[in-house]
């Protein structure tokens, strides 16, 4: 098993040398709420850019839990743009690439609920994840929680939650095991 995840490791490499990590914070439980996200777009090993924004989710609530957890609340999003207005801006810029995210079941799920709420047009992202990852390639670590990971790797997540910060750290995992 260890000759196959090499092999699979040296192609993952080869092909993720450019790539977009992303992450959603939600308001609530269903997945289409999403109310920030952040992108971080590599390109040949190397962080090039980066985009935050705050979205109205939909439903336009909040759980107590999740603004708990980010620190995001209905008055934050209250004047904030719908979410096809902000892919429409960042849509394009992902142009195909590979999109990474720590726990990628979440934030794909997130995409395709937010997608399909708008009946928006799907593209069949290419998700990566970097938890599936590092449980194979770092399987003594006490766990596989993105700021462990991150922090194993040698960046130190600050502000985590905060869609752009965890994006920034995922990118910052990838980059040194895809």
């Amino acid at each position: 098993m260890a000759l196959w995840w090499c092999k699979f490791s040296v192609i993952i490499y080869l092909l993720m040398n450019s790539f977009v990590a992303i992450d959603f914070e939600t308001a609530n439980q269903y997945r289409s709420s999403v109310c920030s996200v952040g992108l971080v777009f590599v390109e040949n090993h190397e962080v090039v850019n980066s985009y935050y924004e705050l979205i109205k989710p939909t439903p336009n609530f909040y759980c107590g839990w999740a603004t708990d957890i980010h620190g995001i609340n209905y008055w934050d999003t209250k004047s904030a743009k719908t979410f096809p207005e902000v892919w429409q801006k960042i849509g394009n810029r992902i142009n195909g690439l590979p999109l990474v995210a720590h726990n990628s079941p979440f934030d794909e799920g997130c995409l395709k609920a937010v997608h399909n709420f708008y009946e928006m047009d799907y593209q069949n992202y290419q998700f990566h994840c970097t938890c599936r990852a590092s449980r194979k390639l770092l399987p003594d670590l006490p766990n596989h929680q993105l700021h462990t990971v991150s922090e194993h790797l040698g960046f130190t997540l600050t502000n985590h939650h905060n869609a752009l910060a965890d994006a920034e750290a995922c990118a910052y995992i990838a980059i040194k095991i895809f």
